[in-house]
């Protein structure tokens, strides 16, 4: 099979797909030689990784070289986080998945929000056409549509599975849902939408074993782990600076096992 057809057949709730999302070439290979099936890119590692904020700061050109390095590294599929798609129009993300595709990754997420002047959830309409450039621009692209309503604070779950409805009709492949940690209403979406579910984790999240039961077929870690390594770096830095000591450095990597997994 394929890499793309590959990634499509891992997403099934009876063995969800788990992505440790990562942000670069390096994290990348650490998550793949720790047993990932695929690789997932995070958007606001990948933007905080080259010194811009999350949200559309980071250019199009700028991504897409960034994911080339992540996909050069890594045998196991790579899907891109690609945000609201790196423009205005339909034809603007038909682009960027054009550029996806050539970069060598296989999946995008593809995210229902407007920023700017005027934030908030893009009309449906405005958003089925841009999953149709999507789809028309790279047909073998997984489109991992995600529904911003609980980030925004909707907590509507018609209107969360109406746009999940809108969003397969005009091609996407899954539908991913963050802000959503609640077992009932994870199952209840999961029960609604015909298409793979994806739940983004954290701390306070359930089990991957308890997504499952949901009916879950994809768990994503998001930026989780990239807060977590830049947190480590600013307690490092902190207590150097202060008590002079260099205990938050316990447990890391050695420099060793790191450069070889660099090696390839």
């Amino acid at each position: 099979m394929t890499n793309a057809a590959v990634f499509r057949s891992l997403h099934n709730p009876a063995d969800p797909l788990v992505l440790v999302n990562a942000w670069d070439a390096a994290s990348a290979r650490i998550v793949a030689a720790a047993g990932a099936r695929a690789v997932a890119t995070t958007s606001a590692g990948v933007a905080w990784t080259l010194g811009v904020p999350d949200g559309d700061a980071l250019t199009r050109d700028a991504m897409l070289a960034h994911l080339a390095r992540v996909v050069a590294v890594v045998d196991v599929p790579v899907t891109a986080d690609v945000e609201s798609g790196f423009g205005a129009t339909p034809a603007d993300v038909a682009e960027t998945l054009r550029g996806v595709a050539a970069a060598g990754a296989v999946g995008v997420n593809l995210e229902d929000t407007v920023r700017g002047d005027n934030p908030g959830l893009r009309p449906v309409a405005d958003q089925v056409e841009r999953i149709a450039a999507a789809r028309a621009a790279a047909p073998d692209v997984y489109i991992n549509a995600r529904i911003d309503t609980y980030l925004r604070g909707a907590d509507d779950l018609d209107g969360t599975v109406a746009r999940a409805h809108a969003y397969l009709e005009a091609g996407a492949s899954g539908i991913f849902v963050p802000g959503v940690v609640d077992a009932a209403t994870i199952g209840a979406l999961a029960a609604a939408i015909p298409a793979p579910l994806n739940i983004l984790v954290g701390p306070a999240a359930p089990s991957v074993a308890e997504l499952a039961k949901l009916g879950v077929a994809r768990v994503s870690l998001g930026s989780w782990v990239a807060e977590a390594a830049y947190t480590v770096a600013r307690r490092a830095a902190e207590e150097a600076f202060s008590a002079g000591t260099y205990t938050s450095l316990d447990g890391a990597i050695g420099y060793g096992e790191l450069n070889a997994l660099m090696s390839g």
